[in-house]
């Protein structure tokens, strides 16, 4: 089962027609969810949303008294849209500027606009180095924090194709904090040993044949190891 990353799934909704407010018949606004879940904690079941955010929306405006006569809370609510489907529901506020700090406004799209250019520019850049077998090249954007998560995912699935040896050494010795390029990291080292028949010892981590009874580093048994 293939799981999107959050660059992923902004990609596919800003490509939707935003819904308009079922109360209103306001245009609404992307929405990133926070961190903290509400209800009943299973989570959001999406990165972002779709939110009116129209403050003269009946809803909203009738809100604040409906809360308060019958929770006496000083509360509204707005309008939230799951992307992709009909599904309308609706998210307490309690403010005029509640939620509104996680819009998606202009800043965030030409954020989004310059990761896309930045991945496709890598993209074109990993498939000359595939052609060509430019494994330093591909090692370079795999070990560069900077590289969008898609360009380095990709980077280190070529690297277990066409990497030399040389590659494993310094892809071991970085820590990738994003856990799916790590497996993804992990699996290409597997794939260069399996290449090459070789094994790292788990004595003193050197290289070492695949079938080698000793390691030649550091003189250790390693058979059945």
């Amino acid at each position: 089962m293939a799981f999107e990353t959050k660059e992923q799934v902004l990609e596919k909704i800003l490509t939707m027609e935003k819904p308009s407010c079922p109360h209103c018949g306001e245009e609404m606004s992307i929405w990133e969810v926070p961190p903290i879940n509400i209800g009943d904690g299973l989570g959001w079941g999406s990165p972002y949303l779709f939110m009116c955010f129209n403050d003269e929306c009946p809803l909203y405006t009738k809100g604040w008294e409906n809360m308060l006569e019958n929770y006496a809370h000083h509360a509204s609510y707005r309008c939230i849209n799951f992307p992709g489907t009909t599904q309308f529901e609706l998210i307490p506020v309690f403010s005029p500027q509640g939620a509104k700090g996680q819009v998606i406004d202009d800043k965030v799209l030409a954020e989004q606009e310059m990761l896309k250019q930045n991945i496709k520019k890598g993209f074109s850049i990993l498939a000359d180095c595939y052609v060509n077998k430019d494994g330093v090249t591909i090692l370079r954007l795999l070990m560069d924090s900077a590289e969008p998560v898609r360009v380095r995912l990709k980077a280190a699935e070529m690297i277990g194709d066409i990497g030399e040896l040389e590659a494993i050494e310094p892809i071991r010795n970085l820590k990738f904090g994003n856990q799916k390029l790590q497996e993804q990291v992990d699996s290409a080292v597997s794939k260069i040993h399996e290449r090459f028949f070789t094994r790292e010892c788990p004595f003193c981590a050197e290289i070492i044949k695949k079938r080698a009874k000793v390691c030649k580093h550091c003189g250790k048994d390693v058979a059945g190891q």
